[in-house]
């Protein structure tokens, strides 16, 4: 009888969250005039760490199908499945300067894959309890995640299709921003999934960059503002948000940190993103270990109700 597998896709954020360090360090050290060996170790690494946990994954989904449906019916299964397809975005980010040909067919890919998840997703949304229905972060990720690809488009020479990534995308994102808004309004997150708040920054920072390379510098600073206020806020009430203490919905705090650093130097903002991605070079790798060890000994698994084929 074949062991079972059990790949959890809450590893995906985290993995996003290191894709996304990297290339917010070869940015920075491009910024600077340094060598951007570091950045392509750290790019490097991280991308054989996305293709290790992919191929897991579809593993797993090939050998039992319908384990797509019953990750999706839980808050860090759905998360980490949109997670895993944008990661092939930053990926394809990572490799267009080498393999562009490559990087564009991976594109591509984890753009169809993605919009198949999104697909699904619905699916199973319809049937689910109404309280699993309500909104929450984790449908950025889902829904807004092509904009990782956007990025991926532009280091392409893809102009046209990060535009038009970006119209698409930005009217979801103030929706479920809205929609996120309201549920604060009515009720307070529970205490482990207070975390998840942080994923709003992720679609802010992500557009901010996006148009900021696309010929829209106004709506790029108008962005990055947003995105500046709403982490000055997230950091005021960090004892608040983190009093569940770590788990695995702590991934979600590393790629809107390292997405927000990288909206800081495309709008020309140097300084300001050399900080944000100091504090993210100290906070990324540290949760990325902790995750890592939990992935290796099975624990995020089994915190995460992964399902199992």
């Amino acid at each position: 009888m074949p062991k079972p597998i059990r790949m959890p896709p809450a590893i995906f954020p985290v993995i996003l969250g290191l894709l996304g360090l990297g290339l917010a360090m070869r940015r920075a050290l491009a910024d600077l005039g340094w060598p951007g060996g570091l950045a392509e170790v750290v790019l490097g690494a991280a991308g054989a760490l996305w293709l290790v946990a992919a191929a897991a994954l579809c593993r797993k989904y090939a050998r039992r199908p319908a384990a797509i449906t019953d990750d999706l019916q839980a808050v860090p299964g759905r998360g980490g499945i949109a997670a895993a397809s944008a990661g092939g975005m930053a990926c394809a980010a990572a490799m267009a300067p080498f393999a562009p040909q490559v990087a564009g067919g991976l594109l591509m890919l984890a753009l169809v894959v993605h919009a198949g998840q999104a697909v699904v997703l619905v699916r199973v949304l319809r049937r689910v309890p109404a309280p699993a229905r309500g909104p929450n972060p984790t449908l950025h990720l889902s829904f807004v995640g092509p904009i990782v690809g956007a990025v991926a488009a532009l280091a392409l020479g893809w102009g046209g299709l990060a535009t038009a990534i970006f119209w698409a995308t930005l009217p979801v994102a103030m929706l479920i921003w809205a929609q996120g808004a309201m549920q604060a309004a009515r009720a307070t997150p529970a205490v482990p999934l207070r975390p998840l708040l942080a994923i709003h920054l992720a679609p802010a920072s992500l557009l901010a960059t996006v148009a900021a390379q696309t010929g829209q510098p106004a709506v790029a600073v108008l962005l990055t503002l947003a995105g500046s206020l709403y982490l000055i806020a997230l950091v005021l009430v960090s004892r608040w948000l983190l009093a569940g203490g770590f788990s695995a919905t702590w991934g979600s705090l590393t790629f809107p940190l390292v997405a927000y650093a990288g909206a800081l130097l495309a709008v020309g903002w140097l300084w300001a993103g050399l900080v944000v991605l100091l504090a993210a070079l100290v906070v990324v790798p540290a949760i990325a270990n902790r995750l890592i060890r939990m992935w290796a000994d099975g624990s995020l698994a089994q915190n995460t109700g992964s399902a199992t084929a």
